[in-house]
């Protein structure tokens, strides 16, 4: 009985993580799935879609190929490409396609543009003043999609006048390599509690390789306003803003044809790099649900390794220390199981106990950096 309190303790957190994830996969069931659409061809197009690009020279051809794929007709959409100060060739690659683009191409040169103007969000504000269309498409230069990708937004805008920021699937890829798939399956987990979340009217998370907005309301919101001076975040910020202004008009693409894929980080040092950016956007949160929902997921992961180290003092806790991590990660193979089935990747599933015994101490490292605000991104300093 002397161990009934602290055992029911330890249980609490990892008690409400499974319960969330039960909600979470129900309501990722429930996310209608998209099949691509058809547009006819315009006078006007449909979507603008926008590429910040920074010392891209070799992701760009890709890029563009993919582009030059796409189902829908080539008057129904166009692309600007923003040079990002860029020291490679990014910019002459960009030029010397544009005569033979089958679809409207434009580079824009961020430093033709007003002093000071660097990073992401610059480069998507410049595109911004020169896009044509009523939906703005995002994704990153070193991207890749299928020929369906924009046809699937079309279905998405086609079919629902109350839309107004669709937030697309993003699949991690890379060498078969422990480190990859153990990426992947973190990342895999993300795209889908972003979904879910989506799906039960309370957004927490989007990516910016993939996503698209009515441009009429982000110029009601005032678009970046607000958090200009952060070099990440032009997706969840401007998700949360939309989501608070529109509610109800948040949509998650879910269509195979819809994934984009890119690239993993290279190393282990690139992940932490990557994450300290992410975790830097938290303390700059002003959305309750986002929050939370960080808290759980790092409350649920500590809470394991706290009972660990109590029961090595007091091993009468041993068989709730074993109830707590079967029940998290009972609780993240049922999530995750479909969503990685979506992806393509139920093979990531193995990895779910492995992923399990480093995230603690993962997650607690990057969100304390992240705290200080200082990382560095595409070669600029931050913080």
């Amino acid at each position: 009985m002397g161990s009934l309190g602290p055992g029911l303790a330890l249980l609490v957190l990892p008690a409400l993580y499974a319960a969330l994830m039960v909600t979470l996969r129900r309501a990722w069931q429930q996310l209608p799935t998209v099949a691509s659409a058809a547009t006819p061809t315009g006078t006007k197009p449909l979507f603008s879609v926008l590429v910040a690009a920074r010392n891209e020279a070799h992701s760009l051809p890709h890029l563009l190929t993919d582009l030059c794929r796409q189902s829908l007709e080539s008057g129904t959409f166009e692309v600007i490409i923003v040079d990002d100060h860029s020291t490679d060739a990014t910019a002459e690659i960009v030029e010397a396609a544009v005569a033979g683009s089958p679809f409207p191409l434009q580079l824009v040169r961020l430093s033709q543009q007003p002093a000071g103007a660097t990073g992401k969000k610059a480069a998507l504000q410049a595109a911004l003043g020169l896009a044509r269309a009523p939906w703005v498409v995002c994704t990153d230069a070193d991207c890749r999609f299928g020929p369906d990708w924009l046809g699937s937004y079309a279905a998405v805008v086609a079919t629902d006048a109350t839309v107004r920021f669709i937030s697309g699937p993003v699949l991690l890829t890379g060498p078969a390599t422990a480190l990859q798939h153990l990426m992947g399956l973190e990342f895999a987990g993300l795209v889908g509690v972003g979904a879910a979340s989506i799906g039960r009217q309370s957004p927490t998370m989007c990516n910016g390789a993939n996503l698209a907005y009515q441009r009429a309301a982000f110029a009601a919101v005032q678009g970046f306003a607000g958090n200009e001076h952060l070099a990440s975040g032009d997706d969840e910020f401007l998700l949360h803003k939309l989501h608070a202004a529109f509610p109800g008009s948040i949509r998650f693409l879910k269509s195979p044809a819809a994934i984009v894929n890119t690239a993993a980080p290279a190393t282990l040092g690139a992940l932490l790099t990557q994450r300290v950016r992410w975790a830097s956007k938290w303390r700059h949160y002003q959305h309750p649900a986002s929050q939370q929902l960080a808290l759980l997921v790092l409350g649920a992961n500590m809470a394991l390794f706290l009972g660990v180290a109590f029961a090595g003092f007091r091993p009468s806790l041993w068989p709730w220390v074993l109830a707590a991590w079967a029940l998290k990660l009972g609780a993240d193979i049922w999530f995750l199981g479909p969503v990685l089935q979506f992806l393509g990747r139920p093979w990531w599933l193995r990895w779910v106990a492995v992923l399990q015994l480093l995230y603690a101490p993962y997650a607690l490292a990057t969100g304390l950096l992240g705290l200080r605000g200082r990382y560095e991104w595409k070669g600029r300093r931050q913080g």
